[in-house]
């Protein structure tokens, strides 16, 4: 039976339900904890809200971090994807390869996979993840910079304040600092 836990970040509740081989979904921050909790148990309904393992609580602890605008990598949390396709492993991958405050776009994640006719399918992977965060969906973007979708709660706004929190680039364009001699050095 899978469990899960509740827990605060600075930009509101979020939620990770895990198994025995590792974490099989997580949830991002809904209007309040309630809802958060209700989004989670629509997602895993046979889920038991459980006291996190040691594990799980460092991977909690890993996420706080990040949100609060430190470059926590999460790439080490341990995650069961066997109820996602070959596919979509192979996206999540390249996607948990990206360090935060950098981005890819859906057609940078289809030429590693074989070809950018790939892109529309990456795109669909990333929709469907069920681990957003750990699988950081947020820092792909459509082609030019453009920021793709977003299926979270809050859309495309919730996946800019997280680039924002990270200080990504969303864009190649240079920035208006990007001239003056110490940005150079």
């Amino acid at each position: 039976m899978p469990s899960y836990a509740l827990f605060d970040t600075a930009i509101g509740p979020c939620g990770l339900v895990w198994g025995d081989d590792g974490v099989t979904n997580a949830v991002l921050p809904e209007a309040d904890l309630e809802a958060t909790r209700q989004r989670l148990l629509r997602r895993t309904p046979a889920a038991v809200e459980t006291e996190p393992t040691s594990e799980i609580a460092t991977a909690i602890e890993a996420i706080r971090e990040l949100f609060a605008g430190g470059q926590r990598d999460l790439a080490d949390i341990k995650l069961d994807l066997a109820a996602v396709s070959d596919f979509q492993r192979e996206v999540y991958a390249i996607a948990r390869a990206i360090p935060p405050g950098e981005t890819l776009t859906y057609g940078d994640i289809a030429k590693r996979l074989g070809g950018v006719q790939l892109a529309r399918e990456v795109g669909q992977a990333m929709g469907k993840n069920p681990i957003p965060i750990i699988v950081p969906c947020h820092r792909v973007l459509a082609a030019g910079g453009g920021t793709g979708g977003f299926s979270a709660p809050g859309g495309v706004d919730t996946k800019l304040r997280m680039l924002t929190i990270e200080k990504a680039r969303t864009s190649a364009q240079p920035s208006l600092f990007d001239d003056l001699p110490l940005a150079r050095a």
